[in-house]
C-alpha cells in the first residue's frame, strides 16, 4: 500500500532493511553491495531497493538527515510494510580520545537532546534507548570473526547539526563515543514498534583533533560497516 512518502506495493521491502540518511548512499549500497535489485520507490528523491545477498532477500531505503525524517520512513515501513528488522548504516562525528577514522562503531545506548524521547514519556522520566540486543551481538561477534576493528558504547544523536550550545567534551568525559542525528530515535521506535533495531557507524571525522577521512578512506571504511551489516543480517535470519 502506497503512502505520501513511498510507492511502494505491500511486499516490495524484505522484512530487513539497511537504513542510510543519504538517498544516494542506499543507491551505492544496491549498486555495489546487493544483486538482482529493483527500485521500489523514489518519491521525494528517497531512493530504496531490494535485492539479494548471499542468496537473502534485504532492503535498503534512504532516511534523509535527524529523527523526524527518520520517523516517517521507519514508522511506514513497519506499519505498511511489515519490516522487522531495521539497521541504521550511516556516518559520525568521534569525541572518544582512542577513537581513529574509520572504525566501525555498534551503538549500544542512543543518548540525546532531541525532544522527542521528553516529548514520549512525560516529565521525571528519562528514558534509556537501547538496541536489540541480538542484533548487537551478531554484530559484535560478525566484526570479530572478519577481523574489523570494533568499538561499542553510547552514541550522542543531536537534535541540530549547528549547535554551539552543546558542551561536547563533557558528553565525551561521560563516555559518548562521538554524535550523528538518529541514534536515539531508531532506538525509540525500535522500542515502540516491537522491531529490531541496531546503529552501526563509521568514524567519518573527529570533532576535537579535526581530521577527517578523504573520499577514497571514506569508501574503504564504508565497506567495512557494509560487510559487518550485511553478514549481520543474514546470520539475524539464521536464528
Amino acid at each position: 500500500m502506497a503512502t505520501p512518502h513511498n510507492e511502494a506495493k505491500m511486499g516490495d521491502y524484505a522484512e530487513t532493511v539497511l537504513l542510510p540518511g543519504d538517498p544516494l548512499r542506499a543507491k551505492y549500497i544496491a549498486d555495489n553491495f546487493l544483486e538482482d535489485v529493483v527500485q521500489v520507490n523514489g518519491v521525494r528523491g528517497a531512493l530504496g531497493f531490494t535485492g539479494t545477498y548471499k542468496g537473502h532477500r534485504i532492503s535498503v531505503q534512504g532516511s534523509g538527515m535527524g529523527i523526524p525524517s527518520m520517523s516517517i520512513y521507519i514508522n511506514e515501513l513497519v506499519r505498511e510494510y511489515g519490516v522487522k528488522t531495521i539497521m541504521r548504516v550511516g556516518s559520525f562525528g568521534g569525541m572518544a580520545p582512542d577513537l581513529q577514522l574509520g572504525d566501525v562503531v555498534l551503538a549500544s545506548g542512543g543518548s540525546t537532546d532531541s525532544s522527542v524521547v521528553a516529548n514520549t514519556f512525560g516529565p521525571g522520566i528519562y528514558y534509556s534507548t537501547v538496541p536489540d540486543f541480538k542484533l548487537l551481538d551478531i554484530a559484535y561477534h560478525t566484526a570479530k570473526e572478519l577481523d574489523i576493528p570494533i568499538t561499542v558504547g553510547n552514541i550522542f544523536a543531536a537534535d541540530r547539526f549547528y549547535n554551539d550550545e552543546i558542551d561536547m567534551q563533557k558528553l565525551s568525559d561521560y563516555g559518548i563515543l562521538g554524535t550523528e542525528m538518529e541514534v536515539a530515535g531508531l532506538y525509540l521506535l525500535g522500542a515502540k514498534l516491537k522491531i529490531q533495531t541496531l546503529d552501526i557507524l563509521t568514524c567519518s571525522d573527529h570533532i576535537f583533533r579535526g581530521d577527517a577521512l578523504s573520499a577514497a578512506e571514506r569508501q574503504t571504511s564504508f565497506a567495512n560497516m557494509m560487510h559487518v551489516a550485511l553478514e549481520t543480517a543474514i546470520k539475524n535470519e539464521a536464528h
